[in-house]
Formats: C-alpha cells, structure tokens, sequence
C-alpha cells in the first residue's frame, strides 16, 4: 500500500553571502511526516501553474506551514492562495500551522492582529480545549504548546464558518476547524516538539 503524499508549503529566505532567495522548510518537517507515514511533498513559490504541477503529484492533503507575516512575501502569498483554491476545489484535507492558520482564517474572510503583549512568542502556554470533539482527541480539557507567533485571531475576527477548539487566556483562538469541511487550523508548531 502506498503511503500518503503531503504537501507542505515553504517560506522564503534569503541565503548569506548569495544575492538570491531560497524556498526553505524546517528539518523537523519531514522528521516528522515520515514518522507518521506520510511522504512529503515540498511545493516551491515560483512555480508558473500551480495546479499543472499539482495534479501531477496525486497528492493526499496540504499542511501549510509556519514562518513570515503574510504579506512579506508575494512569491509565497500567491502560492498559498492557490494552493488553498486547489486543495478546496479537490476537497483535500488541510492543516494550517501558525502562519498557515492565519493564510486559511483569512482565506475565509478573517483576520489577523499583532500582539502587542509579545506573550505569545517563544514560551509554552496552556490552552483551553473548547469542543468536546477535541476534548476526546486530546483527551484532556487543556493541553500546553509551544508558541512562536505574535500575531493572534481574536473570535471577531475568526473567518466564516471556522469554529474555535482550543484557546488562550488573552481570549485568542489558537486552533479551529472548519464546519463541513477537513479544514483545521493551529497556532502552534507540532513538528518542533514531535513527541508530544
């Protein structure tokens, strides 16, 4: 049997001493992936048709991942888009991690706000599991993550038809889900601490 074909978004960085970007993915990804028997995919930010490439690949789901505000890149802005467009039109299921959270919640007319607390950047926190869906996979009303993003979704401005399942004590949504489709979303990194 075949295993299942991720794909994972990419940020974009400049390398030293090179005049030139690179697409980028932290080593914990495909870590990760693998020990959880998927095959990742990387797709990069400068491809001209999407979509061609995509359908070639069979792919069995998205994640976008983490790293860069949105709108500091347009390579990647615009390839997120579509890549979200495609994974919908295809009804793949999607995980959004950090930044990939906020790219989903604003797909669906949300948005985001800087944190001017900065109590969200590289500390663990605990989280408030909201649903009892979640309750059950977490097996537990709350569960600590790590936490590298100073922007945050406040319930006002969480996108249509996103549901919050877990959040912070500053009131932030830090995980949701879509109503009727495999859409979630999480502010925190999974791939960074694996084990847990």
């Amino acid at each position: 049997m075949k295993k299942p074909k991720i794909e994972i978004s990419l940020r974009v960085v400049t390398a030293i001493n090179y005049d030139e970007k690179r697409d980028a993915l932290s080593q914990d990804w495909p870590k990760l992936l693998e020990k959880l028997g998927f095959v990742p995919i990387y797709i990069p930010n400068t491809l001209e048709n999407v979509s061609t490439f995509l359908d070639e690949l069979s792919l069995d789901g998205i994640i976008f991942s983490g790293g860069e505000n949105i709108g500091e890149n347009k390579e990647r802005d615009s390839t997120e888009k579509k890549l979200l467009e495609y994974a919908l039109n295809k009804k793949l299921p999607i995980l959004g991690i950090c930044r990939g959270m906020q790219v989903i919640n604003n797909f669906f007319g949300g948005k985001t706000e800087l944190n001017k607390l900065k109590n969200h950047v590289n500390t663990n926190h605990l989280l408030k599991i909201i649903n009892e869906k979640f309750k059950i996979i977490f097996k537990n009303d709350s569960i600590d993550v790590n936490s590298y993003h100073n922007n945050v979704i406040q319930l006002k401005n969480l996108g249509e038809d996103l549901i919050p399942f877990a959040v912070y004590n500053d009131n932030s949504i830090e995980g949701y889900f879509h109503k009727s489709l495999s859409i979630y979303g999480v502010m925190w990194h999974p791939e960074r601490t694996p084990t847990e």
